[in-house]
Formats: structure tokens, sequence, C-alpha cells
């Protein structure tokens, strides 16, 4: 059965455009969510599938090659009409699928279970699914960790887009910077000299209600030889007026930093517990104000505690807390077990996040991105290892002393 399509079908493909990851090559980030997610639920594949007008394509995926399927045979077409999970214990026996090429073949499709990846506007971009040659069912807390997952698909792809249009504004506000000398030089001598001609003919002709010719002439010579100049000045002042302000910019407003965190553990909670992983919440304390876009910080802050639970054994201990340091800070601990064994999250984060620019694509390129929409923060990243402590992160904002107009402006600055 051929899905519907989704009443915003428009805008669902022109957001999923946007983030431009169609048809690009296999990134470890999420080749780690899939094989993460088949293993939860215990499958023998599993895909991050994106659904196009009239296909669905596979960014990554575990089992038989899928990359890519008619959207009319696509199980994650009818995924994305809801907004929770879609779970088909046997195939076989719904009607939507029972006669589907996929189903129907030696081996076929039986079980699938496939999460919507929903943006933070609302759209349905595809699924993270889970399929099975055998009828069967997810538990609750395979469940839980499924939508966990794909909300950490939806994330990644979010901050990449903004990390992109971040990089974008950088340039153009430092080609503005550039001429800012030549556009001060003109303004402050050329342009004045003929705004002060036009201003002395324009004064004459209101006083005595004549037409001087020859002051006219001057008037008329004067700005002709500066259009070009006029027309550079209203095109330099309003790229500045739009330098930060496109649709990707991130929306500063004031915050709790303890709030947002908690957030992001609670996201992150059901994909640790399927890994019999423990996270300490400590970010119960007094509220800690910051300027901050708290939607793509909890993105953020999210992303680095699911870093520290793929790269933390089963059975692992990670700290999560908020204080008071230098300034608000959000701290994260990955913790030797007791046996001895030792987190791997260090090296992630010392090659991923800080000692490798932010643009060029690694194995770890989602916490490149992080580091950035944190550089947008004005955060500062410290980073420890030590035997019988594990690796500590502290995030570190500057205090909330300044309005949102007035944060924008200092980033534009810089």
């Amino acid at each position: 059965m051929k899905a519907p399509l989704p009443d915003n079908e428009i805008e669902r493909l022109a957001a999923l455009y946007s983030l431009d990851i169609l048809d690009s090559p296999p990134e470890k980030d999420f080749d780690d969510i899939v094989a993460l997610a088949a293993g939860v639920c215990e499958t023998p594949m599993s895909m991050v599938s994106l659904v196009d007008a009239d296909r669905q394509w596979a960014k990554a995926s575990t089992g038989p090659d899928f990359t890519e399927t008619p959207r009319d045979l696509s199980f994650c077409a009818h995924a994305i009409l809801g907004r929770d999970l879609l779970m088909v214990p046997d195939a076989t026996q719904d009607p939507r699928f029972a006669d589907n090429p996929a189903v129907t073949a030696t081996d076929g499709t039986r079980f699938y279970a496939g999460a919507p990846l929903m943006t933070t506007d609302g759209f349905a971009l595809g699924t993270l699914c889970v399929m099975d040659t055998e009828p069967r069912r997810l538990g609750m807390e395979q469940q839980q960790a499924l939508r966990a997952l794909a909300r950490q698909v939806t994330a990644q792809l979010e901050l990449r887009r903004y990390a992109y249009a971040l990089a974008n504004t950088t340039a153009r506000l430092q080609e503005l910077e550039r001429r800012k000398d030549d556009l001060a030089g003109l303004v402050g001598g050329e342009l004045r000299s003929s705004l002060r001609l036009m201003s002395t003919y324009l004064e004459s002709l209101g006083d005595t209600g004549y037409h001087d010719f020859e002051l006219a002439d001057l008037v008329g010579r004067a700005t002709a030889a500066h259009v070009r100049g006029f027309r550079e000045l209203v095109d330099h002042l309003t790229q500045m007026a739009d330098a930060g302000l496109g649709g990707e910019s991130l929306h500063m407003r004031q915050c709790d930093l303890t709030r947002v965190t908690q957030r992001a553990v609670e996201a992150v909670r059901p994909i640790a517990a399927s890994k019999h992983i423990w996270i300490l919440n400590q970010a119960g304390g007094p509220a800690l104000p910051i300027i901050a876009d708290p939607v793509r910080l909890e993105q953020v802050l999210t992303h680095l505690l699911f870093a520290a639970v793929k790269y933390t054994p089963e059975g692992g201990r990670v700290r999560v807390g908020t204080e008071m340091e230098s300034g608000p800070t959000v701290h994260l601990d990955d913790m030797d077990l007791p046996d001895g064994m030792r987190p791997d999250l260090f090296p992630h984060l010392y090659y991923g996040a800080i000692a490798n620019p932010a643009d060029v694509p690694g194995p770890d390129r989602g916490l490149a991105v992080a580091k950035r929409i944190l550089d947008a923060h004005h955060a500062t990243v410290a980073l420890s290892d030590r035997p019988g402590d594990g690796t500590s992160l502290h995030v570190v904002f500057p205090y909330a002393d300044l309005t949102p107009d007035e944060l924008i402006r200092d980033l534009a600055v810089a």
C-alpha cells in the first residue's frame, strides 16, 4: 500500500534539502548510531533513512545494502506520517506491507520499527529504523533507546547546518571588516564633499527660489562621479545588517544552564540504560543564567553526553553536573571502572573537538561541529584525563551580564 504524502510535504522536502545531506558519503557518526541501534534492538538490520520526493535513501545502514529504495515501497514513508515510533510486528499480517516485494521475497522483511527524525521545526525527514526477517516486538526500553538515538541523528543533522551557517557568517563579517577602511575613507572624504555640495545647492534654492545653473552643474558632476560609492555604501550597510540575522543564525536569549543540562541528560539516559551505563546527574543545583540558544546548546550537550556513553565500556559510569567556576559551568566526567578498564572518550574529544580544525572532516566530525557551536557561545572548553579519575570535560560560559542584542553584536565584531 502506497503511503499518502504528509500534509506539509513541500515544507518537509525544503527542510530536508536545506541540510545538503542526500547522496553524501558515509560518516562514522551515523554508522555508529545504526550499529548501536541494531545492537540495542537485537536486530540484524538498522538504517538512517531519509525520505526524498520519490525515493528512500540510506545515510547509514547495517546488514544488506539498502542504499536506495523507491518511495512507493518504503516502510519509512509510512513512518514519517506520525510523530512517534511505528512498529510492525509481522509485515505479512499488515495490509500496508503484506504484498510489498521486500516482504514477499525469500528472507524478506517481517519486522520493522522506525522512529521519525523530527526536526525542531516539526518536519519528519526520515527515520532511524531497525528490521528483522523474523516477526517480533521491541521491549519498552528498546523503544525508548530507539527514539533517543533518532533524536541524536536529527541533532547531528541540524547542528551541522548551523555550524556551516556560522562559518559563512564569519566569512562575510571578515570580508566586511576588510572593506571597512576603504568605505571609511569614501564616507569621510569623497562622499562627504558631494553631500556638502548638494546641501549648499538645496539651501540656496530654498532661500532664493532661483535655480543656480553653475552650482547645479557642480552638483550633477560631483554626484555622478560618486554614484558607485553611494551604492557600495548602501550594499555594505545592508550586508552588515544581514550578516548575523539569517534564517540559520543562533537565537540567543537568557536561559538556565542547569535546566538545559538536565534536559540533555534525560535525552541520553535511555541510550545509556541500554548499555548498562549509569549516568549520575548532579545538574540539579541553583539556576545558572547564561546567554545562549537553548535549543542548539541542548543538542550540543546531548551530543557530548552521547559521545561519553558511546565510548564508555558497558557497565561504566558518567557523571554530569553544573556549578559556578570562573563562570557558569557544565562538567562531564567519564569515570574509570573499578576493574581498571578505562573509557575511550579522551582521544575522541581531543582530536575531534580541540586539536583538529572544525572544518576538516574526520571520524568524530560531530564533536568538531559541537565545538564550533560552543565557540559561537563564547564558551571555554577544558579537557583532562587522569588514571583513576577518568576523562573530565568542563565547558565554561560567560556570565549573563549582556543583553542578547549586545552578545550578538560582540559575536559579529569577533
